[in-house]
């Protein structure tokens, strides 16, 4: 599987009151690189709701937080799934800034699949599990 990354721009909002990014904040540009990511193999998070009843959601993350990123840094997101599961995805993931490639923090994030009335776990779709295989 190939590495996908997404580019992020740092905005005020993303700060804290000492100008770097606030820490929960990475969380959303882990998610947005995934959510991409899918979109790029073709498959929407909406579509997946409405045709397979299913929902992609953190089971569980470990991350580490290396140097600050502050406004208006321009910085990659990557995203890589490392592990599958029968219903779940782990993703490598990490934050770089672009002006000098530092390594901003990293995580391993790991999805799951669930059914979307019940949240109960289901088996990842056979498509989407293809499309992964082949990518």
């Amino acid at each position: 599987m190939t590495e996908f990354t997404w580019p992020v721009r740092v905005y005020y909002e993303d700060t804290d009151a000492g100008g770097v990014v606030y820490y929960a904040n990475y969380l959303k540009f882990l998610e947005r690189a995934r959510t991409e990511y899918l979109r790029s193999l073709g498959f929407e998070q909406d579509q997946l709701k409405l045709q397979n009843g299913i929902i992609f959601a953190v089971h569980s993350l470990s991350i580490q937080y290396r140097k600050p990123a502050v406004f208006n840094d321009a910085l990659t997101v990557s995203a890589l799934v490392i592990d599958r599961g029968k219903a779940t995805l782990t993703f490598r993931q990490m934050v770089t800034r672009e002006r000098d490639k530092a390594l901003v923090c990293s995580a391993e994030v790991k999805i799951a699949c669930l059914q979307a009335d019940t949240f109960s776990p289901v088996r990842i779709p056979a498509n989407i599990l293809e499309v992964l295989d082949g990518n």
